[in-house]
């Protein structure tokens, strides 16, 4: 009986391990400028899709700011990086990856919350919280690039593959060991397959893509005209607004503040004099 049910577990990993492979390397890419391999099982048109709902969700639910100037200056900066990144990949005659995005912005009063983000297809939003760390233009436009630059780098394509994968990993991995990961969660009452993807896989996985944006971050705002050395002020004041509560960087899908203003730093000077402000329209 053990025997058979052997038998059966390789015939069905080595099934699944010639089709994994295929749809793997037929479904490989490159992140824009950085060209860091990326996988993408996903059409990015579907995430858009759902991008749009969830947007429209939370424009309904939230609070939003009335705060026109504020939210005027958000647009304003927006359009800036939206041109500039269109213009800088039509002037190395690449393909746009913000091609078919429908850009929108909008501002959500809640102080409470230092943050912005920006869904595939170039929905974003600013909280006002952020808006104390930013200070100014700059400090806003360096946030919101590094937003931007998730979505023009397909992240969210990215992690969604990765998910598809990984779920589909952990099965075939349970059924390879005779059902040891499942049984080891029932026993400690802990979902061991899940610690091993978030600490071994997810975090550190996260932290790059935060890495990359960062870096594409920094140069699109250079090339939409906007003083990129406020950047380093941004994460120094976003490390004392914290006061030290960062968790573990291993325990984190972000870089520590410090790790960041380091990279920055080093990042900067090469990205001022290689992405000098583009000329748009």
């Amino acid at each position: 009986m053990n025997r058979t049910n052997n038998i059966n577990r390789r015939k069905f990993l080595e099934i699944f391990g010639y089709c994994s492979c295929g749809l793997v390397f037929s479904s490989c890419s490159t992140a824009p400028i950085t060209d860091r391999k990326q996988l993408k099982l996903i059409p990015e048109s579907t995430l858009n899709r759902q991008a749009v709902q969830i947007y429209e969700n939370v424009k309904r639910k939230a609070k939003l700011s009335k705060d026109k100037k504020q939210l005027n200056e958000i647009k304003e900066i927006g359009a800036r990086i939206e041109e500039a990144v269109s213009s800088y990949f039509d002037s190395q005659n690449k393909k746009d990856p913000t091609y078919g995005f429908n850009w929108e912005y909008i501002l959500i009063d809640n102080d409470k919350i230092k943050n912005a983000w920006c869904m595939p297809g170039g929905k974003i939003a600013v909280y006002t919280g952020i808006l104390e760390i930013t200070k100014n233009k700059h400090g806003l436009a360096a946030v919101m690039g590094h937003e931007i630059a998730h979505a023009v780098a397909k992240h969210s394509v990215e992690r969604a593959s990765r998910a598809l994968v990984l779920n589909v990993g952990t099965q075939i991995v349970d059924i390879a060991s005779g059902g040891k990961i499942s049984t080891a969660s029932r026993t400690a009452g802990v979902d061991v397959a899940g610690l091993l993807r978030t600490f071994g896989i997810d975090n550190p996985f996260g932290r790059k893509q935060e890495s990359e944006a960062d870096y594409l971050g920094l140069i699109f705002s250079s090339i939409a005209g906007y003083d990129i050395r406020e950047s380093v002020k941004i994460w120094e004041r976003m490390k004392e607004s914290n006061k030290g509560n960062e968790p573990p960087e291993w325990m984190s899908t972000h870089p520590s503040s410090l790790r960041r203003i380091e990279s920055l730093k080093n990042w900067i000077p090469e990205i001022i004099i290689k992405y000098p402000p583009i000329k748009t329209g």
